[in-house]
């Protein structure tokens, strides 16, 4: 996601840069409020990262695209979000030309990173629930740590190609208190599709197809539940329950992105239709990067090994030696 859906004919005539109108103690408290969220965001995915990094347990694919969700998110809280909640706040863009570019840059590449670790999430859950077996015997971690880089790699090389075909390292124009990337039509076209349609049909496809193996999943374990059991019928059952269940918790995180995402991207198409407000859009933007905040509450919440993990690490155990190895899943 790149903050370029603006169409340049439209020039600087809507943008302007109004009066802050509210109290001083609102004004204070606004960033008190955003540097809580900055802070939250940052130690809730440094949290993630750590205990990733860490417990040998948690050493497994999903989990390191887990971890690079978790980066990517952690990047965002550190460098995206202040100075997004800084304009907004201000309601005018303060920090300069030069810092707008490397800002806008850096958002487009948090951003679309995040929407491919999310879709790589769904790639890892629909080969888990579709062929268990085969997921186990090919899926490694080192395999799955190569696709991570090359996704990064990737990610970075569409940026810059990006801002220099479209001419912005040449002739960036900036609008008087905004912050925003003009591109021409080809790229909002390549832009729109890479960075929203794509991944965003991938996770919705491949999502549905998940949901709809995990309710043949149920019917299988129950039938297997109704027999006796043998060894094999029981290692199979309990694979069967285990990669359900990580399905439905990724679930609820690709849930939630999408509920981040698409209003800002369903109001992005509408750009060309509507007048694009300055207010509004932050608002959306701001509701994006809220998602970075939300998905380690999600571990948190939902994923038991992830609170043995925190308590382990706020109580300084970690530094404990052969904590590596402490039992984090049961």
């Amino acid at each position: 996601m790149n903050l370029t859906e603006f169409n340049q004919s439209d020039h600087c005539e809507h943008f302007s840069c109004p009066e802050r109108s509210v109290s001083p103690a609102v004004y204070i408290l606004l960033y008190v409020c955003s540097a809580a969220v900055i802070l939250l965001t940052m130690c809730g995915n440094m949290v993630v990262i750590i205990s990733v990094f860490h417990f040998k347990q948690l050493h497994t694919p999903t989990n390191m695209l887990v971890l690079s969700l978790a980066v990517s998110d952690f990047f965002i809280g550190a460098f995206v979000m202040p100075p997004m909640l800084i304009w907004t706040i201000e309601s005018c863009w303060i920090l300069g030309r030069a810092f707008c570019t490397s800002f806008c840059l850096i958002t487009g590449f948090l951003t679309v990173s995040s929407s491919y670790n999310i879709a790589l999430i769904a790639v890892d859950r629909y080969l888990a629930l579709s062929n268990p077996f085969l997921y186990m015997n090919r899926v490694s971690v080192r395999i799955t740590c190569i696709v991570i880089v090359f996704d990064w790699c990737v990610v970075v090389a569409y940026n810059l190609a990006l801002l220099y075909f479209s001419g912005n390292f040449k002739g960036f124009v900036m609008c008087p208190g905004e912050c925003f990337l003009f591109l021409n039509e080809v790229w909002s076209v390549i832009d729109l599709i890479y960075s929203f349609i794509f991944p965003l049909s991938v996770i919705i496809i491949l999502y549905t197809l998940v949901f709809m193996i995990a309710k043949k999943h149920v019917t299988a374990i129950r039938e297997l539940n109704n027999h006796t059991q043998s060894k094999t019928q029981k290692i199979t059952s309990h694979s069967m329950k285990s990669e359900r269940k990580a399905a439905k918790v990724l679930g609820i995180l690709v849930s939630v992105f999408l509920m981040c995402i698409l209003p800002y991207f369903i109001y992005s198409l509408l750009g060309n239709v509507i007048e694009i407000q300055t207010k509004t859009f932050q608002k959306l933007v701001i509701v994006c990067f809220l998602n970075s905040t939300i998905n380690p509450i999600i571990y948190a919440l939902l994923y038991p090994c992830f609170r043995r993990c925190i308590k382990l690490i706020i109580t300084l155990q970690i530094f404990q030696t052969g904590s590596a190895l402490i039992n984090v899943l049961s």
